[in-house]
């Protein structure tokens, strides 16, 4: 038997550019399923985002941004207000209390604004670099990788890094592409997690970028079958 070849960088990044190509063949409207109007809308959203769906957090936040229209309003809300109405995203009273020191954290020492640097950013409560990437991609167009659960799954499933910490893989995966790449990137990759990369099975029969999967085989691979796995979105 014939042992194959470890890939070269330069295989690999020609195949990590060649799949982020047919993705946006597949995904041309790919973009964050959080919806907003402001960077500060995003980021709240975003902490509302953890360990729920953007379809879930699309639900409560129209109620929310209403009533909490500045850093300053979410600075002196009330909590059981704000409990309340983010109740179904889960872990409501952590989310809170993240949400009403992200607001006086603003207003101390950012004018109320949210700030535009990733090193800012990454000091205000409950905001790691995952949620600073998504502020500073779809808020402010500074290219920024998105590490969640769908884009580190796919990640390994294309052999784009072995990393597991978030942190890491972002590092990773950037330096396999040009950077102005990184945030649609992120977006192109996730929406293919949520569609067609599922964790449990994932449609392999009916995945676009098969061909150039190291992982194919994981999930069906007759087309018929894999078809029936894909979700249609949106997710919002």
């Amino acid at each position: 038997m014939t042992q194959r070849r470890p890939e070269t960088r330069t295989a690999l990044v020609r195949r990590a550019r060649r799949i982020n190509r047919e993705l946006a063949l597949l995904y041309p409207d790919a973009h964050t399923e959080l919806n907003f109007s402001t960077p500060l809308e995003l980021l709240i959203a975003t902490v509302l985002s953890a360990q729920t769906t953007d379809r879930r957090v699309n639900m409560v936040t129209p109620v929310l941004f209403a009533r909490y229209r500045t850093a300053a309003d979410y600075a002196s809300a009330d909590r059981e207000d704000i409990e309340k109405i983010i109740q179904s995203t889960g872990f409501f009273r952590a989310k809170t209390t993240s949400i009403i020191a992200i607001g006086q954290a603003l207003c101390d020492r950012f004018g109320g604004e949210v700030p535009r640097r990733m090193k800012d950013l990454v000091t205000l409560p409950g905001v790691g670099r995952k949620t600073a990437n998504v502020v500073l991609g779809n808020a402010f167009g500074i290219p920024g990788i998105t590490v969640d659960t769908h884009f580190a799954r796919l990640s390994h499933r294309f052999r784009w890094t072995s990393e597991t910490d978030p942190d890491k893989i972002e590092a990773a995966v950037g330096s396999l592409f040009p950077r102005k790449e990184w945030t649609m990137l992120s977006h192109r990759v996730i929406w293919h997690g949520r569609r067609v990369c599922h964790s449990q099975r994932p449609a392999c029969g009916a995945c676009g970028v098969a061909h150039w999967c190291p992982s194919y085989g994981l999930g069906p691979t007759d087309p018929e079958v894999a078809k029936k796995l894909v979700k249609e979105g949106p997710f919002s």
